[in-house]
């Protein structure tokens, strides 16, 4: 499919005027094309540095999305919200949300691909779940699903500069004994196992806040906010200060009294602009029966 556009504000970079003149264009899609020669000024192929100019035609192709090679399942979702521009689901505890090495089936984008069938993102060139943000496997709750390319690079965009507010419920070993905290450290790969994080000198800026809402004998449930979202931040970040959550192999050796297997870790409230009102939205995932009865036992305790 041939586009075609006439530039009225000149000085703007090239991928950027690309943006403001596309909406339906991701940045990422955007850079693709201009790096497959797919986009040219003028009948002139140019670089994204290349400054725009008033007047200039600005001609680009853009090819049909792709069927996707991921394979559809029907897997029960426990969906909050669905319209047609999104789906809001409260996933559940050990439910991997991509495909991956060790996880090809039974995830989130499978049972979303089965659900939404012909009505998913083509972003990237591919029709595939509009998944615009991530949680850990063994996190549960609220994630919010983009059905078509509009929404995903609406949501995708609020997420990159903070619009969303995200908060989170753990369980975490100890007394914590600020009411309300805030932990600014970087966090980047760990040297000594590549497969975990770690706060390190050289990581990328991460802030979490917490609020203490309830102290039990031996553990506090906290409530969790993230202004930046770092691959495992709330756990490393929680682990750091010495009050690692409950059930997390990776980051508090596993240890805890109730035999949970992954952390204790609940994404609960999601705060957003809809994509097509603009109007602020607001959804909450209940949270799963077991973490319930924990804290039932240990309201006993106390």
């Amino acid at each position: 499919m041939k586009k075609e556009y006439i530039v009225k504000n000149s000085g703007v970079r090239l991928d950027k005027a690309l943006a403001e003149l596309d909406k339906d264009l991701s940045r990422m899609m955007i850079q693709k094309l201009i790096e497959e020669n797919k986009v040219v000024v003028n009948k002139k192929i140019e670089k994204p540095s290349y400054k725009v100019k008033e007047n200039d035609i600005i001609e680009l192709e853009v090819e049909k999305p792709k069927e996707s090679k991921l394979k559809p399942e029907e897997i029960d979702l426990n969906v909050i919200y669905e319209d047609n521009d999104i789906i809001i689901i409260n996933k559940a505890k050990g439910m991997v949300v991509h495909p991956g090495n060790g996880n090809p089936e039974g995830t989130l984008a499978n049972a979303v691909m089965a659900r939404c069938k012909d009505s998913l993102s083509g972003i990237g060139g591919e029709i595939r779940p509009g998944i615009v943000h991530r949680i850990d496997k063994d996190t549960s709750g609220v994630i919010i699903v983009a059905k078509n390319d509009k929404a995903h690079i609406n949501i995708s965009n609020q997420i990159k500069e903070h619009k969303t507010k995200k908060t989170y419920l753990a369980l975490v070993r100890g007394i914590v004994k600020e009411n309300e905290a805030t932990i600014d450290m970087p966090i980047g790969r760990s040297q000594k196992d590549r497969k975990k994080m770690a706060v390190t000198k050289t990581g990328k800026n991460a802030i979490t806040h917490i609020k203490v809402l309830k102290r039990y004998k031996e553990n506090t449930l906290l409530e969790v906010n993230i202004e930046t979202g770092r691959t495992h931040q709330i756990r490393v970040h929680l682990s750091e200060i010495g009050y690692p959550i409950v059930g997390d192999y990776a980051y508090s050796n596993g240890k805890n009294k109730f035999g949970v297997e992954g952390q204790m870790l609940h994404a609960y409230k999601i705060k957003f602009k809809h994509p097509s009102t603009n109007e602020e939205v607001e959804f909450t995932a209940e949270l799963p029966e077991y973490f319930t009865e924990i804290l039932e036992k240990l309201e006993g305790e106390n």
